[in-house]
């Protein structure tokens, strides 16, 4: 990946939050409203928010990883199978998903 994640067709290290100075208006993603948020504090993600942003999260949590040996990718899988399990449950319960 040569230090770019690419992500719906855009790469992170340009975007704000990631290192970049790309606004998030900039592009068309359904994981924008869980990409532009701080890891520590701000709204919380409400389940309609989680509605749009899981189909996404599930495709990339079901992507083939062809037997990968880089403990970070496996690392970074196994965070987002996670969560898609707490995105789900948001959803089951109709809650926010609360960060902080």
């Amino acid at each position: 990946m040569n230090g770019v994640v690419q992500a719906d067709g855009f790469a992170l290290d340009e975007m704000h939050g990631f290192g970049g100075q790309r606004p998030w208006n900039d592009v068309s993603t359904a994981l924008a409203p869980l990409l532009d948020h701080p890891d520590d504090d701000g709204p919380d993600l409400t389940p309609i928010q989680c509605t749009a942003i899981l189909p996404r999260l599930q495709e990339i949590a079901d992507q083939p990883q062809g037997g990968t040996t880089d403990r970070l990718l496996q690392r970074h899988m196994d965070d987002v199978r996670q969560l898609v399990v707490v995105l789900q449950l948001c959803l089951e319960k109709d809650v926010d998903l609360l960060f902080g």
